[in-house]
Parts: structure tokens; C-alpha cells; sequence
């Protein structure tokens, strides 16, 4: 663990940060479309990801390395937040970034009208929430209690994503100031028509439920609560809760759509994301209500289900998976063709960047199944740290096999290869990993040592 600290930090880190891989020679570094010599990416895997792997390490061993290299990639993320208070995807500390985007810091030192520089934060891929639960985590360590810059730096980030949050209890998927307060609190509704091509309409600042953004959301602001007791947090995911409500589509397909214009009708995001009802975020809208009821007791959360699962119950593909889209109303798998993106009924030429057709759907779907059926108080206790030596010692044995893989794969000078490219997705599985099993080895005492047959 100490190897792979080392040469993330000392070859790797940029102002701290980190980007998504890079190549063996490190002669160049990669965040998702670009690369270049100083970037750091905010989307996992990368710096949001990578300084909680660090953090984890040093709350597991206390080994003060650990540490330090979590607060460089805090310093990072500190330097490069948006005047709105979030993240971008990536960040280039060659210099050219400082011009194109409008940044708090360059706020706090007077330079306060963004002109044409872009301030929006966004929400997609966990980019702004990741960001948010590292520093979250890294502040209230009792070692962070007089680190000025990154409370300031986390007080702002969750007073804008607390601000941006409509009066229905959506996000978009990125903000650049408060939430209008007059928006419609509407229940979801099929639209009379909608454009079978793509409209080109921007779409940021609809409510968004691709990539489980949301889900984040509601899981950082719980994770927020859990260590601050402010109730403003709790509140807010709740708020959150009431909206997956809201957005549950009526008869015939009682899920959810990706996304909803303010009237809360399924709209058009990308060119390949139509109007629709999904097959993937409506899982994890199922998910999050399950936890939001798992929290706070409150069997609202839980009434959506029912109808949720019979609908799934009848939109299996005939294989099994699920389609990600689904055709309003007449509920028919929609797909697109390579290259051109037309919208059609048939998926044999499909596009290959994204995922149109979901294997893990069922294997979840009886994952949740099965929770549902167990007492809320077994539920609330998996959430909580171990307490017995025995617990810790259990934790340490079911991270033992991923350990001593993350051993053997590891590179000579510290890293992890996926391919044939330096990978931060491999440090992170491997390092937590590894960090499971230190500290489930050093809490779990006797009962580790019988594991062990000492």
C-alpha cells in the first residue's frame, strides 16, 4: 500500500490530483475524451476516487503517508471548484482552464463576473457528488478540525448543491445558481407528442436521473447527515424521495424515464438518449427509495415498488436482459442504429459507446427483492462499522482474496496496469481492498489470530 502511495504521489499527482490513466512511460495522462500532460479528473475513477482510496488507507492503519496524500488530492479539488460551487468532469492546470472557466478561487481573490468563462457544475457520471463525499469524509476526521480552506471549500459545495435543488426535490444535471423557486411541483405524465429525431434542445437543466445522479446525490447527502447531524441533509434527501414519487410514470409503465422536462413529461437528452421509460435508472430509483425508507422508517418510500416490479415483471427481453429504453405508452424496446443514430425497433446494429441492452438488471432486481423482505433494524445495522473483533475479523476474511490478487498484480514500482495503461479504477479496487483486510486484521484481534490458526 505504501509502494502504490508512493508512486501515485510522487509520479502521478498533478497539484495533488490525479487523472483516470496514463501510459507506462508517463509520458501522457487520460481523462475521458482528452489527454494531456496536466489534467486531474473529478470523475471516477480519478482524483474524487482515488483521495478517498488514500483516506480509507489511513483511517484503516493511521499511517500518516496515507494521509497526506489524501489532503494533496483535496488541495487539488480546493484549486479547481467552479464559482457555482461544483465540479467540472476534468481540470487542466496548464493554464488554459483558468480562462475558459470561472473558478471560487479566482471569486475569493476579486474577480467576480464570470463574463464569458463557463461556471456550471455538473452532476453527471458522480462528478460534483464524489467530489463532495471525499472532502466530506477528509473534514471531519478530528486532524482536519482547523483546515480553513477545505471547510470553506465544503460548506460551499453543499450550500450550492442544497440551492440547486428544485422545489419538486430534482436536480438537473448541472447548475449554475439557485434553483428558481417558482418551478411547478407537477406529477410525471406521458407527452401528447414527442420528436421520434433528435431535437438538439439543451437539456441540462431538466431533472435527470441518467447514470443514478440522483442516487449519488441522495447517498451523499445521507453519508452527510450520518457525520454532521444537520438536519437541513436528511431533509433534503427526503425531498429527493418525494420527487421519485412524483416522477413514477402512471399506466401502462409505472417506472421512471432517464429524464423530465419542468412540465415532468420524459424528454430527449443526447441524441441517443430519447424520450422513454428506462430499464436501468429505474432500478436505481427502486434502490434509493428502499434506502431512504431503510433511513427514516417512512413506508411512503415503499409504495411506488409494487407497481415498479410488475412492470418488470412483463418488459423482459427474451433473453433476459432488459432494454435501457422503452417506448412510451406502447412499451416497445427502442434502439438506435451506428453512425446514423436513427431511432428504431431493431437492435442489430447497434451503437457499441453505450449500454443499450442490461444484463444485470434481474440479478439487482432479486437483490432488492430480497432486502424488502428483511426488517428494517438487520438493514439499518449492515450500515453501521463493525463492533465486535469477530465483525472486523469477518471483514478481513471476505477482503482476503481480492488482497492477495491486488498482490500479485501489482507492478514492481507500485501501480496497476489495465491493459496496457497505468489505470486509477485498478488502484482504487485494489487499494480498498487491501485497506478492508489491513483494518479488519488489526480490529478483529483474537478472532482475526483463529482465522489465521494461531
Amino acid at each position: 500500500m505504501k509502494k502504490a502511495a508512493t508512486f501515485y504521489t510522487e509520479k502521478l499527482a498533478v497539484h495533488g490530483g490525479y487523472a483516470s490513466a496514463w501510459t507506462k512511460d508517463l509520458s501522457m495522462a487520460f481523462v475521458e475524451g482528452k489527454k494531456g500532460h496536466e489534467y486531474i479528473s473529478m470523475q471516477p475513477p480519478g482524483t474524487t476516487t482515488v483521495g478517498l482510496s488514500l483516506l480509507k488507507a489511513y483511517q484503516a492503519t493511521g499511517d500518516v503517508q496515507f494521509l497526506e496524500a489524501a489532503r494533496g488530492a483535496a488541495k487539488a479539488l480546493i484549486e479547481c471548484q467552479l464559482a457555482s460551487g461544483g465540479w467540472l468532469s476534468e481540470y487542466d492546470f496548464s493554464g488554459a482552464y483558468e480562462k475558459k472557466y470561472h473558478l471560487r478561487q479566482q471569486v475569493l481573490a476579486g474577480d467576480t463576473e464570470p463574463g464569458k468563462r463557463n461556471f456550471y457544475s455538473t452532476l453527471d457520471d458522480n462528478k460534483t457528488q464524489s467530489a463532495l463525499l471525499f472532502l466530506l469524509e477528509l473534514a471531519s476526521l478530528p486532524e482536519s478540525k482547523d483546515d480553513k480552506a477545505l471547510h470553506d471549500c465544503l460548506k460551499f459545495g453543499m450550500d450550492s448543491l442544497l440551492g440547486a435543488q428544485y422545489p419538486n426535490g430534482a436536480w438537473p444535471q448541472q447548475f449554475g445558481k439557485p434553483a428558481d423557486p417558482a418551478t411547478p411541483v407537477l406529477k410525471a405524465a406521458y407527452p401528447k407528442t414527442w420528436p421520434r429525431t433528435f431535437p438538439k434542445e439543451n437539456y441540462v437543466s431538466f431533472y435527470t436521473l441518467n447514470d443514478g445522479n440522483m442516487q449519488k446525490i441522495v447517498q451523499l447527502l445521507l453519508r452527510a447527515h450520518d457525520l454532521t447531524q444537520d438536519e437541513r441533509y436528511l431533509n433534503s434527501a427526503k425531498k429527493a424521495g418525494d420527487f421519485f414519487i412524483l416522477a413514477q410514470m402512471p399506466e401502462p409503465q409505472t417506472v421512471w424515464a432517464q429524464q423530465y422536462n419542468h412540465q415532468m413529461e420524459p424528454v430527449w437528452a443526447r441524441k441517443f438518449e430519447p424520450p422513454c421509460v428506462t430499464g436501468g435508472e429505474s432500478l436505481s430509483t427502486m434502490e434509493t427509495l428502499h434506502e431512504l425508507y431503510v433511513v427514516t422508517g417512512d413506508e411512503k418510500f415503499l409504495k411506488p415498488m409494487a407497481a415498479a416490479f410488475a412492470w418488470y415483471e412483463k418488459s423482459a427481453l427474451p433473453d433476459g436482459k432488459y432494454a435501457r429504453f422503452y417506448e412510451l405508452q406502447t412499451n416497445k424496446p427502442l434502439y438506435f442504429v451506428k453512425d446514423t443514430y436513427e431511432l428504431v425497433y431493431d437492435d442489430g446494429n447497434l451503437p457499441t459507446h453505450y449500454g443499450f441492452k442490461l444484463d444485470y438488471v434481474q440479478r439487482d432486481l432479486e437483490r432488492l427483492n430480497e432486502a424488502l423482505k428483511k426488517p428494517r433494524e438487520e438493514l439499518l445495522a449492515k450500515r453501521a462499522a463493525p463492533t465486535t473483533e469477530k465483525s472486523w475479523a469477518s471483514r478481513a476474511k471476505g477482503a482476503a482474496d481480492k488482497t492477495v490478487q491486488a498482490l500479485k498484480t501489482q507492478e514492481a514500482e507500485g501501480f496497476w496496469l489495465k491493459g496496457d495503461e497505468i489505470d486509477a479504477g485498478e488502484f482504487v479496487r485494489h487499494f480498498n481492498a487491501m485497506s478492508l483486510y489491513v483494518e479488519g486484521a488489526k480490529k478483529g484481534g483474537e478472532a482475526f489470530a483463529k482465522l489465521q490458526g494461531r
